[in-house]
């Protein structure tokens, strides 16, 4: 398969091709840190206002999980950007086992945080007219639980629409369509599970560590 046979008719080369989808991801990518940046200012706002509801809202959060799944996030950018690695090379059954890899790791995640919320469901920390913690009378603990649905569901909606996409690429992958000399999709979805996995890395102290002590 040639490399201009995946060249749009409207670029001259690949590599404005690849140029274009390239700035096109980080565009994409820059409305995403706007995006969840306005969570992050809330948080902060509201972190600053009730300390000691979110110090106390920590507390009901399972450290162990949060951290085994941070690591299972740092091991998934590993394997992606090994699967992009194997891509440049034109090795496809590399290629397709490091995307296997990252999206039974992604899974691993949403399992892992699927356990988290229905104990959170079981412990009725859930916002609403059932948030009835146990031990605890805080009345702004609420707002805390709120952030951290708000913030863990929507990252979680991201891996989610990630590991479709992987599905994708590993059916493409496996009809052939990608080569040492065609391999744009794997490279731009790349930048969007690493910058999924980096904003866990800001979740995870924000919500499970600080204020912990």
């Amino acid at each position: 398969m040639s490399e201009h046979s995946h060249v749009a008719h409207h670029f001259d080369t690949a590599e404005q091709q690849f140029e274009a989808a390239t700035l096109g991801m980080w565009a994409f990518l820059i409305t995403e840190v706007m995006f969840f940046g306005g969570l992050f200012g809330g948080y902060a706002v509201y972190r600053i206002q009730y300390p000691l509801a979110f110090t106390a809202g920590s507390h009901h959060l399972d450290v162990t999980l949060g951290t085994i799944n941070t690591a299972v996030l740092i091991c998934s950018s590993l394997t992606m950007a090994l699967a992009v690695y194997y891509s440049q090379q034109g090795r496809r059954r590399a290629l397709m086992t490091f995307l296997v890899l990252t999206l039974l790791l992604g899974a691993v995640f949403l399992g892992i945080k699927s356990f988290e919320y229905a104990h959170k469901f079981h412990e009725h920390l859930v916002p609403g007219p059932n948030f009835h913690p146990a031990g605890n009378t805080n009345p702004h603990l609420q707002i805390f639980f709120s952030f951290y649905f708000a913030m863990t569901a929507l990252h979680a909606l991201h891996m989610i629409i990630g590991i479709g996409i992987l599905l994708v690429l590993l059916r493409q992958s496996w009809a052939g369509r990608f080569s040492a000399a065609y391999n744009t999709p794997i490279e731009i979805f790349g930048l969007y599970w690493h910058f999924v996995d980096i904003v866990w890395i800001f979740l995870f102290p924000l919500l499970y560590l600080i204020g912990r002590h």
